[in-house]
């Protein structure tokens, strides 16, 4: 069997080393390219050892050196910077991990898309901020696009090549988060812990901030209307405390598919990693016995404003859901650092989304213009915000 060809773009964060541990267990079947990292240079240079990769590449210059002396001696190639890393995103391969989180990861993720293969999408922000720009850019190369976000991809094996804009309405879970039944005032006073602290998912700290404010699935809403071409109002978010359950298609006859699995993230990537075949995971077995009962409620919008925010920036269009994305990352940045409280992070956004035109880039630049346009006037807020709180 002719070994699949690989690049992981962040290689160093939570879906970077799920993938490769699924490369370190079945080596046979895959070869690394290129891994990157931004600046994680010890975990970088024992993942290239282990991978064989034949490229290493660090985003942040600064860190060129040790990553050099750490792989002296390897038939290793090393690079830095981020036009290294758009260019190790150039490199021959069949698959591609889409996985930098941020800004940082657009102009690498469309890159690979330019140059074609299957590109395994784990990059809220590609999508979010520059959604039309991919899409092309994956028509033009005949790429293949894989959703790795757990949502995503459980509706993409719930319509089984189907086409999406057939259905009746597809239905993103969401766990709820660490705040889930709490009141507004344990919420408005909530620390960087407690909101960090995901009752099933084992994540980074902006994505799980992200979870407890639910703008993570107001990003996803924006997400799953590119990605599978439905309007808004076919969309729909349901709560699901035991996140076993990720994602539904309700057909027009009423029919309702489920993709259900274990709370994992290295699932959704096995799909991508081995599509249209599959991987055995022997480790991966869920126990529904076990699991006992399976809960469903509604979202409350009142507590959880990001869900509006989101339809309203769909609504919108342009570059309204860019704006949303690069206000939200600052004022994350912000509530982590204990500049601002926890309701504090939507309402920012909201009063960013309020005061900044929605202009539509249709070039990677005047999206990176916008982005940082966004994160100016998001820096304006936190700082009044945190003036008016002290």
């Amino acid at each position: 069997m002719t070994k699949r060809r690989l690049t992981i773009l962040g290689a160093t964060g939570s879906i970077g080393q799920s993938t490769l541990d699924l490369v370190y267990r079945q080596p046979e079947r895959f070869q690394v390219v290129a891994l990157t990292a931004h600046h994680r240079v010890a975990e970088l240079a024992e993942a290239a050892i282990r991978s064989r990769a034949e490229l290493a590449v660090v985003a942040d210059p600064a860190h060129y050196p040790s990553l050099k002396a750490r792989l002296a001696g390897r038939d290793i190639e090393v690079a830095a910077g981020p036009e290294a890393v758009i260019e190790a995103a150039r490199r021959a391969s069949d698959w591609t991990m889409a996985a930098i989180v941020g800004a940082g990861g657009l102009a690498p993720t469309l890159a690979a898309a330019e140059r074609g293969g299957v590109l395994a999408l784990a990059n809220k922000e590609a999508l979010v901020c520059s959604g039309p720009l991919l899409l092309d850019a994956v028509r033009r190369s005949s790429a293949v696009l894989l959703p790795v976000d757990s949502e995503h991809n459980a509706l993409f094996q719930a319509l089984a090549g189907r086409p999406a804009t057939t259905v009746r309405r597809l239905i993103l879970t969401a766990s709820g988060g660490p705040f889930r039944t709490a009141s507004l005032a344990t919420m408005a006073a909530a620390t960087p812990a407690e909101a960090v602290a995901h009752p099933k998912w084992s994540m980074g700290a902006k994505i799980s901030v992200d979870s407890a404010t639910m703008m993570n699935k107001g990003l996803e809403l924006i997400e799953a209307h590119l990605l599978f071409g439905v309007a808004a109002a076919k969309l729909d978010v349901l709560i699901h405390p035991q996140s076993i359950v990720h994602g539904i298609v309700e057909y027009e006859d009423g029919s309702q598919l489920a993709q259900v699995g274990p709370t994992d993230m290295r699932v959704p990537i096995a799909h991508t990693l081995a599509w249209p075949d599959r991987l055995n995971l022997e480790d991966q077995r869920l126990d529904l016995a076990a699991v006992g009962r399976l809960e469903f409620e509604a979202p409350d919008e009142a507590r959880f404003p990001a869900l509006r925010l989101a339809r309203e920036a769909l609504q919108t269009g342009g570059g309204a859901p860019t704006i949303m994305n690069a206000a939200n990352e600052v004022a994350v940045a912000a509530f982590l650092e204990e500049r601002l409280g926890f309701l504090d992070i939507v309402a920012v956004v909201e009063a960013v989304l309020e005061g900044l035109a929605a202009t539509s880039p249709t070039t990677l630049a005047e999206v990176l213009a916008l982005d940082a346009a966004a994160r100016d006037a998001a820096a304006a807020a936190v700082d009044q915000t945190s003036r008016q709180r002290h």
